[in-house]
Parts: C-alpha cells; sequence; structure tokens
C-alpha cells in the first residue's frame, strides 16, 4: 500500500467521525510505547491509519465492555 487514504480506512470504520477518535486514539497507545500492528517506517498518525485500514485496529462495541467499567 503506497499511499493510505481515508476511503481505505472507512471500508473499516462505520463514518468519519469514528475514523478520527480512533486514529487519534491509536496514536496516543503508539506514542506511549504500544507496538506496530503492521510494518511502518512512518510517523504514528500514518501508522494509524495503516493499521485501521488494513483492519488490524477497531473499536468495542458498547456491548463488548463490563458493566462494572462505567
Amino acid at each position: 500500500m503506497a499511499r493510505v487514504t481515508i476511503e481505505d480506512c472507512l471500508d473499516n470504520v462505520e463514518n468519519r467521525y469514528e475514523l478520527v477518535h480512533l486514529c487519534s486514539k491509536r496514536v496516543r497507545l503508539l506514542r506511549e510505547g504500544d507496538y506496530s500492528r503492521v510494518k511502518s517506517k512512518n510517523k504514528e498518525v500514518v501508522t494509524a491509519l495503516r493499521e485501521i485500514a488494513a483492519g488490524k485496529v477497531k473499536h468495542k462495541l458498547k456491548s463488548e465492555y463490563d458493566s462494572e467499567e462505567f
């Protein structure tokens, strides 16, 4: 994959708002030292977008959370 586009990522998330939220959350994790799920020599933002486009990173559904976490 030479370039990551919004359309590549939107195949794996429902809308642009979710994409921005998921990407920003993932960038924070990568900056804190989490390992990358795709091979990338780019900065954290591009790496996060590549992970989303590849389907390696997804949001949890509300039903997947324990009721104790809220």
